[in-house]
C-alpha cells in the first residue's frame, strides 16, 4: 500500500511521511479570516483548497479528521473599519448644512493626500478641480500599469492605486455634491483622525456588529463553494481571559516581557533556552515590513521593544480601541497569540496539521511556533506544537496577490457570475496546493473542456445502461467492488492505481484530474470502436468510481459521502409524487402515439410498440419504491425513443414523408428538448440513445444551433445582394462611352480616343501609364460595343 506523504513546511524539500499522532485520526487547525470586508478570489483558493485536502483525508484515505478554524474578530483592520464606519454614522447624524459639509470634505481630501500621496501637494493646495490634472502627472506611470521607479509594479504600487481610487470617488462626489456615500473612505479616515479618542473602547459591540456581519457574509461564500464548514469555529473574543492567562505564563517562564502596559515576546530569551524561532521562514526573521505588516497599523513606532523583532502578545489599548482587563492594564489581545491559544485549547499542546496561506508563513506563523512552544516546552527541551505545516499557495491576478487592505480583489459573489461553484473548484484542483495559481483564460477553458467531458461521460453511461438493461431494471444500482472480468475492468484498475499514487504524493489532484479524463477518454474509444459489443459493467464500473472521486473532491454539492451512485445527484422535487414527476414524459408518449393512429402508420415494430403497456412497466417500478425520476420516466421515453427511430425507417416510402419526419423533429427539437431529454441518433442501425441532459443547456445549444443557421442565412442573403450590387455596377459602367472615360479633372489633355495624354500638372502621362490606360479603354470598348448590341 502506497504511503501518502505530504509537503511540510517544516521540512523543506520533497514530501515527507505522514504519520499523525493517533493512528486513523487527524487533529487539524487552520487559520480563519479576519473578517471586516468582502471575502474575494483569494480566500475562495484558500479555503477551497484545504476543503479539497480535507475531503482527500477524510473520504479517500479514511482518516477520521477534527477541523478546527478560528475567527478573528479582533484585529487592528477590524478596529480602524468598524470606528470608521461608526463616526461616520455620527456624522450623518449630525445634519451639517450644505456648506459646512463641503468644507469638511475638503479638508478632509486635503489631509488625505498629504498623509498617503503627498505628490499631489508639491504644487500647491489640492482640491477636486485641479485633482485629476495633478493625478495624471504625479502618478500616470502608476494607473497605466507601471511603477514611478521603472521596476515591476507590486503592492507599493497597489497601494497608490488604491489611495488614487478613493481620492478620484470623493473629487467627483465632491463636484456632484453627494460627498456621502462617495467620499465616505476619505472623510472617515479624516475622522478618526480627530475624534477616533470618543469611541468607548469598552463597548464592544461597536467591533462585534462590524465582524458579526461580515463572518456570516463569509460563511455563505462558503457554503456557495460547497466548503465543509468546521467541525469546531473559534473566535478571538470568546477568549480573551485564556488568552490573557497564556501570555502570562509565558512572561513567568522568562520567554516574554511587560513593557508600557503591553507584552512582548522575547526572542532572545527563547533562543538562549535552546528553542529556535523562525523555523518556517529563518531568512525573513530581520525583515522589518514583514514584522510591521505582523504588528498591525496601530502599533507603529512603539516603544518598549528589547529587540525590533520582539513581537507583541498583549497590547496596551490607546484611545478608540477595544479593551479588555488584564494583570498589565486594559488591553487586547496581539494578532499571533490568538491562534496559539485557541487552537491549543482546543487540539491540546500538540496538532497533527496547521494550516493557512503562505503569506502567513512569517511573520504569523513563525511566531505561532514560538510563543506556544515556549509555553508548552519544559527543562527536558523543546517542543513540538506542530507535526505538519501546510501552507496554501497564492492566487494571483496580472501577478499581483489579492489584498482585501489593498482593496484589488474580485469578491466571491462577484466571481461566481462568471464561474459555477464546481468550476471554480475545477480551476483549483488543476494546479497543485501548494504552488501559486495565474487565473488566465486558458486555464478557465482548460477547467470548462474538464468539466464537459466528466458530464458527457455520465450521461453517455447511464443511457447505455439504460438501453442495455429491461425496464425493470434500468440504472440498477451495483457495486464498486463487483468484478465480471469485463475487458474494460483492467483500465480501471489503472486509473485507480494512479489515483493512489497522484493522492499520496502530497495529493497530486493535477495528475488526479488527468488520470480521470484519461480514463474517460479511453472509455470513449471503447464506445465508438464496440459499438454493439459494449463492456457495459466495465463502463459502469469505471463512471461509479468516477462519480465517487469526484464526490470526494467536493464537486458535487448535493452528493455526501461514500458517493456511490452513478453521476451528478439530481435533486428531484421531493413534493411531486411518482405520477406527477412522469406526467410531462407521458404525456409526449400520448401525443405520439395519437399521431401514428391519426397518420394510420403500420409496421410490424410500430405496431408492437403502440401495443405495450408502458404503465404497467412504470407501476413495476413505482411499486418497487423507486424515486429517481429518470428511472421512472424510461419506460415512457424508451417506448417514444423507439417509436420515433421506426418512423425515420418507414418515411421515405410513405406517403406522410414529410408528416412523419416533421413529427419526428418536434419529438426531438421541441418535446423532449423542454423536458431535458436528448435523442442522440447513431449510424449503423442503431437506436438513438436517450440522454438526460439540463434543460437549459439543451435550450441553450438549440439556440446557438439556431443562431448559427440564421448567420448562415444572413450571410447568404449578404452574398445574393452583393453580387446583384456588382452586376447593377457592371451593367451601368457598361453604358458609359469609352471616348468620355477618362474625361475629368485628373487629367488636362487627350488624344481623339479620349485616352488621356497629360496630366492634371500639364505633364506627359509616362509611357507605362498610357500603356494601362490605353488597356483600360480597349476594355471599356469592348463591354460597351457589347451592351449597344444587346440594347439596340
Amino acid at each position: 500500500m502506497e504511503q501518502l506523504k505530504i509537503h511540510n513546511s517544516l521540512k523543506p524539500g520533497l514530501p515527507v511521511p505522514f504519520e499523525p499522532k493517533v493512528e486513523g485520526k487527524v487533529s487539524w487547525y487552520a487559520c480563519g479570516p479576519t473578517v471586516y470586508d468582502h471575502s474575494h478570489l483569494g480566500h475562495a483558493r484558500n479555503y477551497v483548497s484545504t476543503d479539497i485536502i480535507r475531503r482527500i483525508l477524510r473520504d479517500y484515505f479514511s482518516y477520521e479528521v477534527k477541523f478546527v478554524m478560528n475567527i478573528t474578530d479582533v484585529d487592528d483592520k477590524i478596529i480602524v473599519k468598524a470606528r470608521r464606519q461608526r463616526l461616520l454614522d455620527e456624522e450623518k447624524a449630525r445634519k451639517l448644512s450644505e456648506s459646512d459639509l463641503m468644507d469638511l470634505a475638503a479638508k478632509a481630501f486635503q489631509t488625505y493626500a498629504e498623509e498617503y500621496l503627498p505628490e499631489l501637494l508639491k504644487a500647491g493646495e489640492l482640491n477636486p478641480s485641479n485633482y485629476v490634472e495633478r493625478r495624471d502627472a504625479a502618478y500616470g506611470k502608476v494607473l497605466a500599469g507601471g511603477s514611478l521607479t521603472g521596476e515591476k509594479p507590486g503592492d507599493v504600487e497597489a497601494k497608490m492605486k488604491m489611495h488614487l481610487a478613493n481620492l478620484t470617488a470623493a473629487s467627483t462626489a465632491m463636484q456632484e455634491n453627494k460627498v456621502f456615500g462617495g467620499a465616505d473612505e476619505v472623510l472617515s479616515s479624516y475622522l478618526d483622525s480627530l475624534r477616533k479618542g470618543s469611541i468607548d473602547g469598552h463597548d464592544h459591540t461597536i467591533f462585534t456588529d462590524v465582524t458579526k456581519y461580515w463572518e456570516d457574509q463569509f460563511m455563505e461564500d462558503m457554503d456557495a463553494l460547497n466548503v465543509l464548514r468546521p467541525d469546531v469555529i473559534t473566535r478571538v473574543t470568546a477568549y480573551v481571559p485564556q488568552i490573557a492567562d497564556f501570555v502570562q505564563k509565558i512572561v513567568q517562564k522568562g520567554f516574554a516581557y511587560e513593557s508600557e502596559g503591553s507584552v512582548y515576546f522575547d526572542i532572545a530569551a527563547f533562543e538562549k533556552a535552546g528553542n529556535t524561532y523562525a523555523r518556517l521562514r529563518p531568512e525573513s526573521r530581520n525583515d522589518k515590513a514583514l514584522q510591521e505588516e505582523g504588528e498591525g497599523s496601530l502599533s507603529k513606532n512603539v516603544g518598549g521593544k528589547r529587540a525590533a523583532g520582539d513581537f507583541a502578545l498583549w497590547k496596551k489599548s490607546k484611545a478608540g480601541e477595544p479593551a479588555w482587563p488584564s494583570p498589565w492594564g486594559d488591553g487586547r489581545p496581539g494578532w499571533h497569540i490568538e491562534c496559539s491559544v485557541m487552537a491549543s485549547d482546543v487540539l491540546g499542546s500538540e496538532m497533527d496539521i496547521h494550516s493557512g496561506g503562505i503569506d502567513l508563513i512569517f511573520p504569523h506563523h513563525d511566531n505561532e511556533l514560538a510563543q506556544s512552544e515556549a509555553y508548552f516546552c519544559d527543562h527536558s527541551g523543546p517542543h513540538n506544537w506542530v507535526k505538519y505545516f501546510l501552507h496554501i499557495g497564492h492566487l494571483s491576478i496580472s501577478g499581483l496577490k489579492m489584498s482585501k487592505s489593498l482593496k484589488n480583489f474580485q469578491t466571491i459573489r462577484d466571481a461566481l457570475k462568471d464561474y459555477t461553484p464546481r468550476g471554480m473548484r475545477v480551476v483549483f484542483l488543476m494546479g497543485k496546493w501548494n504552488d501559486g495559481v495565474e487565473i488566465s483564460a486558458d486555464m478557465r477553458t482548460m477547467a470548462e473542456v474538464w468539466e464537459s467531458t466528466v458530464n458527457n461521460f455520465f450521461i453517455t453511461v447511464k443511457s447505455l445502461i439504460a438501453e442495455a438493461g429491461g425496464p425493470a431494471d434500468a440504472l440498477k444500482s451495483l457495486t464498486l467492488n463487483s468484478t465480471t472480468g469485463g475487458v474494460f475492468a483492467a483500465r480501471v484498475e489503472k486509473a485507480q492505481s494512479e489515483m493512489k499514487l497522484a493522492l499520496s504524493d502530497s495529493f497530486d489532484t493535477p495528475r488526479a484530474m488527468r488520470a480521470i479524463a484519461e480514463l474517460i477518454k479511453d472509455a470513449n474509444i471503447h464506445i465508438g470502436m464496440q459499438k454493439s459489443d459494449l463492456d457495459i459493467k466495465g463502463l459502469e464500473d469505471a463512471a461509479r468510481w468516477v462519480t465517487k472521486m469526484v464526490g470526494i473532491f467536493g464537486l458535487d454539492s448535493n452528493a455526501s459521502p461514500p458517493y456511490d451512485g452513478l453521476g451528478w445527484v439530481n435533486v428531484s422535487n421531493s413534493n411531486l409524487t411518482p405520477q406527477e414527476a412522469v406526467a410531462p414524459y407521458a404525456t409526449v408518449y400520448q401525443f405520439l402515439k395519437r399521431e401514428v393512429q391519426r397518420l394510420a402508420l403500420h409496421s410490424k415494430s410500430l405496431d408492437q410498440l403502440l401495443a405495450a403497456d408502458v404503465d404497467s412497466e412504470f407501476s413495476s417500478l413505482e411499486s418497487a419504491g423507486t424515486k429517481d425520476p429518470e428511472a421512472l420516466a424510461m419506460p415512457y421515453l424508451r417506448v417514444v425513443s423507439r417509436m420515433r427511430d421506426e418512423l425515420r425507417k418507414i418515411a421515405p416510402a410513405s406517403s406522410s414523408k414529410e408528416e412523419i419526419l416533421a413529427l419526428s423533429d418536434q419529438i426531438r427539437d421541441n418535446d423532449l428538448t423542454n423536458l431535458g431529454v436528448y435523442l442522440d441518433d447513431r449510424s449503423d442501425g442503431q437506436s438513438a440513445l436517450i440522454k438526460f441532459i439540463p434543460k437549459a443547456e439543451l435550450l441553450a445549444q438549440k439556440e446557438e444551433k439556431a443562431a448559427k443557421e440564421r448567420e448562415k442565412a444572413a450571410q447568404k442573403e449578404q452574398a445574393r445582394l452583393d453580387r446583384q450590387k456588382a452586376e447593377l455596377e457592371k451593367a451601368e459602367k457598361a453604358k458609359i462611352n469609352p471616348l468620355d472615360m477618362f474625361r475629368n479633372d485628373n487629367w488636362s489633355d487627350w488624344d481623339a480616343d479620349g485616352i488621356p495624354t497629360k496630366t492634371k500638372a500639364g505633364e506627359d502621362v509616362s509611357k507605362n501609364l498610357r500603356k494601362k490606360l490605353t488597356k483600360d479603354f480597349e476594355k471599356q470598348k469592348k463591354t460597351y460595343e457589347e451592351w449597344k448590341a444587346k440594347n439596340a
